[in-house]
């Protein structure tokens, strides 16, 4: 083997590590972590104490009614999570896309809101945010989609598990700050 041949055969090993499904894995379950996260945040704001205080932390509250900055928490916490499981399982997998437009339409909708308050520091991450949702519905709606398959026990056990650590890592410390912290 000369050596063109060799950095040929190098180049296409080190190209194989990052594919569009690895990449698109990579994304979706960052993203999912993310939108999980901070939509868990919204979600607890079902709590009186914690929506009168909340605007202290984030002025936009204010300008929104509870029940719609709960009903975003929910979608954005759904939304996270049907990034990662329905592929992860292949239960349905044409779920992940949609949850990914979902929260695109969601993060370009809170743009738009941004906008109209002056509030043009906070548009830049709801367009990247949004862009990054746009490429995991655009991946897995047509690039590089996922079979379905059918229910195994390592799929549950799988989902429990990110569940878990979900709940673990991105649930129980918001909740504890939210719930702990005075801002």
């Amino acid at each position: 083997m000369n050596l063109v041949e060799h950095r040929e055969r190098r180049a296409r090993a080190r190209g194989a590590r990052f594919t569009l499904n690895g990449i698109l894995w990579l994304v979706q379950v960052l993203a999912g972590f993310f939108f999980a996260g901070s939509g868990f945040g919204k979600v607890l704001m079902y709590d009186e104490a914690l929506y009168a205080a909340a605007p202290q932390a984030v002025a936009w509250y204010a300008a929104v009614p509870q029940v719609l900055i709960v009903l975003v928490g929910a979608c954005e916490v759904l939304g996270g999570v049907g990034l990662i499981l329905p592929t992860m399982t292949r239960v349905k997998p044409k779920l992940t896309p949609l949850a990914a437009a979902g929260l695109t339409l969601t993060m370009v909708l809170a743009a738009g809101f941004h906008l109209t308050r002056d509030e043009y520091a906070l548009v830049p991450a709801n367009l990247v945010l949004g862009g990054v949702a746009a490429f995991i519905a655009v991946g897995r709606w047509n690039r590089r989609p996922v079979a379905p398959a059918p229910v195994t026990t390592s799929g549950i056990l799988g989902s429990a598990a990110v569940l878990g650590v979900l709940a673990v890592t991105v649930f129980a410390p918001t909740w504890y700050t939210m719930t702990n912290v005075r801002f």
